[in-house]
């Protein structure tokens, strides 16, 4: 197992931290916290722990809403076909869903389509078009995709008389689609103050300056927002601004009263509790994917539109199926990439990154598995399966902190097409190319990517004793959910640790301790999955430790204690 980064966050400045502590009643320690989030008086701190819907920028600060909002309304107004073209992820699935669901509970000339993973691709697609002008459709509203879609958008209009407007996070190119209006907070002309938005949230933008222009209670969009949180927290984009809102309102709705679509999909995946963003990540998403990576992503769509909760735990059921044979593909393509890997003996030692290509792989799991290589190869990584007899698709994953975007972009000469962002990116190929792709991809990388950026990293807010560990102060961090990125759970550090008694081993596998913090008497248990084998025998033979961790709560009859969640440790 490769030894672990501790990268601690800077230590804010001490008159700030006693400033705001003072001024909210709370301990240094949270105060800190509070500073290294960017919030440094009690209006900022009022806004993080209570957001408010109010808080949300004004829509039509967004390049071209205006004109959006004048050709959705001539639209209804003029009862014009209007077809909600969505990708066939959870971003996009949950965006079809919120534009059709609320536009259909006032005007029903709407259709609504995803397109086919494996016979028409990502994003826009002719075949959509085609499908959209036998319909009879005016207008075509797309969500998280058409940034790129120039020759599309074009052969829309000028063959089939069809309108576009464009709803996209992506990041575009220098010349835009012509389309009636393209809505991207990351155009470099959109001075749109937040930048962040998933291709949902866009949707969601728009829906909001048409309620705003047709004075429409913006409390009948916001029965919508469930379908935002699963997007924000499916899309992994950073928990900050509008994100947070929109993130913080959609759990409470999926908490207390979820659409009939996603309450089924709890209910079939067995999940009973609140959900936080990572329980929306690990359960919700990865099921809403598998309609989309196995069958059709219309299926996903049909169960978050249904209003029949026998229905849509027949739909939940059947995702269910798909999610259990994506699973089946993720585990076999997982073991064959990594034995891959560790039979060339270039990409062991001498590689800065990880390009593989097998002709048999499905395509709807190849980005899972490239996630499943970088926990074991940390290093930016492209999975390619072929899609066609010449040519292949490949899906590609980056490592914390290096623009995975940047390095397609060079070698961009070798592809056919690409698009995505610093995190993840797709992507096609002759598989001609792939070879070569590989070789000039990872002279990219070497050249860029720092020592640094190949160790896994862990992320420390804070050092902290345990006795300094208190339900109020767990309470207090508690609040400062929705959890993500750019607002991770705190991840803090106690040192001069030493056991109080031998270390349990759980299922073979698992670490149970007791932590003794000597100078204070404090006690804690912790606990560390998956650690046996790097840790027994150390912690054994070592008196002093220290653990990096976050907290949680365990009850076991009936009694709740505070217990820490182990990430790692260093002695």
């Amino acid at each position: 197992m490769a030894e672990k980064r501790w990268s601690y966050k800077p230590v804010p400045d001490r008159e700030i931290v006693n400033s705001l502590a003072k001024e909210l009643s709370v301990e240094d320690t949270l105060a800190s916290m509070l500073v290294q989030r960017g919030i440094y008086d009690f209006e900022q701190a009022k806004n993080f722990f209570r957001p408010q819907l109010q808080h949300l920028h004004d829509p039509f600060l967004m390049a071209d809403m205006a004109k959006a909002v004048e050709r959705l309304n001539e639209a209804i107004s003029q009862n014009q076909k209007i077809l909600i073209y969505g990708d066939y992820d959870v971003d996009g699935t949950t965006a079809v869903a919120l534009l059709y669901g609320f536009l259909s509970t006032f005007y029903t000339n709407l259709e609504y389509y995803n397109p086919d993973r494996y016979t028409e691709g990502y994003g826009v697609s002719l075949q959509g078009i085609e499908w959209a002008a036998e319909q009879g459709v005016s207008l075509i509203i797309c969500l998280d995709c058409g940034i790129k879609a120039q020759d599309k958008v074009k052969i829309a209009k000028e063959q089939y008389q069809i309108d576009f407007i464009v709803c996209d996070h992506h990041e575009p190119d220098d010349h835009l689609p012509e389309a009636i209006a393209v809505l991207d907070p990351k155009r470099k002309d959109c001075a749109y103050p937040y930048k962040e938005l998933t291709g949902n949230g866009v949707g969601f933008k728009l829906l909001q300056a048409y309620c705003l222009k047709n004075s429409i209670p913006l409390e009948k969009l916001y029965e919508f927002i469930d379908l935002c949180v699963v997007s924000i927290a499916a899309d992994i984009v950073p928990i900050t601004g509008e994100n947070r809102v929109l993130a913080y309102y959609g759990l409470k709705k999926l908490n207390e009263n979820p659409r009939i679509g996603l309450k089924a999909l709890k209910e079939v995946a067995g999940f009973t509790s609140n959900m936080t963003i990572e329980n929306v990540v690990f359960i919700l998403g990865p099921r809403i994917n598998a309609a989309g990576r196995i069958k059709h992503a219309k299926a996903a769509v049909k169960l978050l539109l249904s209003d029949n909760f026998d229905e849509a735990l027949a739909f939940a059921h059947e995702i269910q199926k798909h999610n259990v044979e994506r699973r089946g593909h993720d585990t076999r393509m997982t073991e064959e990439a990594l034995s891959m890997i560790e039979k060339d003996d270039w990409l062991v030692n001498n590689a800065k990154s990880t390009v593989l290509y097998r002709e048999d792989w499905h395509k709807g799991v190849i980005g899972i598995v490239a996630s499943r290589c970088i926990e074991k190869y940390h290093r930016p990584t492209i999975i390619f399966t072929k899609t066609k007899e010449t040519m292949a698709a490949g899906s590609a994953r980056s490592v914390s902190g290096f623009d995975l975007y940047a390095a397609i972009e060079e070698c961009s000469h070798l592809l056919e097409q690409f698009g995505g962002h610093k995190h993840a990116a797709g992507m096609t190929l002759t598989i001609d190319n792939i070879r070569p792709f590989q070789q000039e991809f990872d002279r990219i990388v070497s050249k860029y990517i720092t020592e640094e950026q190949l160790i896994p990293v862990i992320s420390i807010d804070l050092k902290v004793r345990l006795a300094d560990i208190t339900p109020k102060f767990f309470r207090i961090i508690n609040q400062m959910a929705p959890f993500g990125p750019e607002n991770m759970q705190p991840v803090f550090v106690t040192e001069n640790l030493t056991l109080k008694y031998t270390p349990r081993v759980m299922k073979e596998k698992h670490l149970k301790l007791e932590l003794f913090e000597e100078q204070t008497g404090a006690v804690f248990t912790a606990v560390g999955f998956g650690m046996v084998e790097e840790h027994y025998r150390k912690l054994v033979e070592q008196k002093y430790f220290r653990v990096a961790y976050q907290l949680e709560e365990n009850t076991f009859n009936n009694k709740t204690t505070l217990q820490l969640m182990l990430k790692d440790i260093k002695y």
